[in-house]
């Protein structure tokens, strides 16, 4: 079953975040265990992001939250944040895609 991680987080330093984000992506070419992302921000509340992360399995998400290059990369992201991320984590139980 797939599995969806959103991760609410507040910085005033979103573009050293993704600055340190797209580094990461980069250094973990070929060994990413998500199936993709999107970052989106609050349209009601300044300075407040949610990263929605989706995994093929909960399994595989566990597995990369175990990874310590993880463990590494959430730590200096936490450093750009006013305050520690907030998690849901959801399995994916239907999808509906629509186009007129």
């Amino acid at each position: 079953m797939r599995f969806i991680q959103i991760i609410e987080y507040k910085t005033s330093r979103i573009d050293e975040f993704n600055a340190l984000l797209d580094s990461w992506v980069e250094k973990n070419a070929g060994n990413r265990l998500a199936a993709r992302a999107m970052q989106t921000r609050d349209r009601d509340k300044e300075n407040v992001y949610l990263n929605i992360v989706e995994f093929p399995s909960f399994e595989q998400a566990m597995n990369n939250s175990n990874r310590p290059e993880t463990a590494e990369f959430a730590a200096q992201v936490a450093a750009l944040c006013d305050g520690p991320p907030m998690f849901r984590n959801l399995d994916l139980l239907n999808e509906r895609t629509f186009q007129d």
